[in-house]
């Protein structure tokens, strides 16, 4: 039986090799600071998107991108303000979507938050 990190990790490998057939440059993964973690960062054309992977076996417990909640949506916020102004680029278009495998189905949510 897998665990969750392992399960979570094998989502996440999914979700980007979603995002790079549709046009997403991958740039980051697994983005740590003090203040928490943002599980991708990509660039789609001219925009730096952060990205919430999210999976749910059943829909039992609600769908996967319900998980995302206002706390995490906070945490990420912050922790996307910091990458921004440590890579010098806080004045450049950003959005955050999530990757929700529902019963292993994804859906891509663009401007999730």
């Amino acid at each position: 039986m897998k665990n969750n990190r392992e399960i979570g990790d094998k989502y996440e490998e999914k979700a980007v090799k979603l995002l790079i057939s549709r046009g997403y440059k991958i740039l980051e993964r697994n983005y740590r600071v003090k203040a928490g973690e943002i599980d991708i960062i990509a660039k789609f054309e001219d925009t730096i998107v952060f990205i919430e992977v999210k999976y749910r076996k059943t829909s039992r417990y609600g769908f996967a991108a319900s998980a995302v909640t206002q706390a995490k949506q906070q945490i990420i916020r912050r922790v996307a303000q910091y990458y921004l102004y440590t890579h010098n680029i806080a004045d450049t278009q950003c959005r955050f979507d999530v990757v929700a495998f529902d019963a292993g189905n994804p859906q891509i949510i663009k401007n999730a938050f």
